[in-house]
């Protein structure tokens, strides 16, 4: 039998066909709906601090957002990765590591401006919360976050304090475990707690109130990706999920579990993933096969685990993705992993492709779901119903 969701995402893809095949307006709407490029917003951004839910942990948090017309300008000319920091040691340790890193695997300039005003016109807007992965940062995807904030979208990113990439480096950070990726979780709903209060004194007064409640999503990146199962798990206020090169439920982690997750999903595999090796891609191949539908597998040829990260060859752990390497599915054979630049780009495609479709209900978004490009590239398989 059909759900109402299924019910619902065939009438979508069926009004969608039939928009897409008129001419004339129709058709240049659909031009405009182009995710795979820039949107038509400048991008801001803001650091804010909040205390974490135990009130033992202050948590930074980076906000993306449309920004007004009048920041292009700056966005263009962006910050430097390491200004996501505050002035100090961790900068200059940051500075230090992106002057060192490949320059074609580390993206060490953003193009958004930092404290910009808000585009009024586009407010309220959909939220979603950014996981990263383990010893990184709030800010280890920028340029999904960049993609996604141009097109309406607010993103947050949120550092997992004793678990960042500046605790691993000082040998502070906790290891991975069951009990850390609940506070994680748990940091996710601290964040959505914070932004979706109009009166939540953190905000910058220009942002309060501009965070649609109704519309919220999560997307995670490795760790992040387990973390946002939790979180889909046990917080109703998302509705939809990106995970990002690593299973949800697995004997590692068992406990999130696809069948308590009724939220759309998206899960992006990296075919030559050094990380998490064959077992782990086997694990999200099968979390696809068993999570409710609607779901979606986005797998990506010759990218490693770091490929979709702008932090990828920051250090040597996030090597996997930069320059060659030894394939996972074939031992022995040494390749180029995919280009950096192309690889953040097509993840920030699809990103925005199944945000703009989940949250937005957007028939463009939804019609080109499952569509495989570049096809030597991606492959998708989707399960809808």
């Amino acid at each position: 039998m059909v759900g109402r969701r299924g019910q619902r995402r065939a009438w979508l893809v069926l009004l969608a066909g039939g928009l897409l095949g008129m001419t004339g307006a129709c058709q240049s709407e659909s031009d405009e709906a182009d995710y795979g490029q820039a949107g038509p917003h400048p991008v801001g951004h803001a650091r804010i601090e909040i205390d974490d839910a135990t009130g033992m942990r202050m948590l930074p948090v980076e906000i993306w957002y449309p920004a007004d017309p009048a920041e292009a300008e700056a966005a263009a000319v962006g910050i430097l990765l390491e200004e996501f920091e505050p002035a100090g040691p961790g900068r200059e340790l940051l500075a230090g590591l992106v002057a060192e890193a490949p320059a074609g695997c580390t993206r060490a300039r953003t193009r958004s401006a930092a404290d910009a005003a808000p585009a009024e016109a586009a407010a309220p807007y959909p939220l979603i919360v950014f996981s990263h992965c383990h010893q990184c940062m709030r800010f280890s995807s920028f340029s999904i976050a960049e993609r996604l904030a141009s097109h309406g979208f607010a993103v947050a990113g949120v550092d997992h304090v004793n678990g960042t990439l500046l605790d691993g480096l000082a040998g502070t950070s906790v290891e991975i475990s069951d009990e850390f990726l609940a506070m994680r979780a748990a940091d996710v709903a601290r964040v959505l707690d914070v932004l979706l209060d109009p009166a939540a004194p953190e905000l910058p007064p220009e942002l309060a109130g501009t965070f649609d409640p109704t519309r919220v999503g999560a997307m995670g990146h490795s760790f992040g990706g387990a973390t946002i199962g939790r979180v889909l798990h046990g917080d109703d206020r998302v509705l939809a999920g990106l995970v990002i090169a690593a299973p949800v439920q697995s004997p590692l982690l068992p406990g999130s579990m696809l069948t308590e997750i009724d939220e759309p999903m998206m899960m992006m595999l990296a075919q030559e993933d050094n990380a998490i090796l064959e077992p782990g891609n086997g694990f999200l191949r099968s979390n696809f096969a068993e999570a409710n539908p609607p779901v979606w597998l986005v797998e990506f040829a010759d990218a490693g685990h770091w490929s979709f990260s702008d932090v990828c060859g920051l250090v040597p752990a996030f090597d996997p993705g930069c320059g060659e390497g030894e394939r996972q599915t074939d031992p022995g054979t040494m390749f180029t992993y995919l280009d950096n630049e192309l690889a953040r780009g097509l993840a920030s495609t699809y990103a925005t492709r199944f945000f703009a479709a989940q949250l937005r209900d957007e028939l463009v978004a939804d019609a080109v779901l499952d569509e495989a490009d570049p096809q030597e590239i991606v492959t998708v398989s989707a399960r809808r119903e």
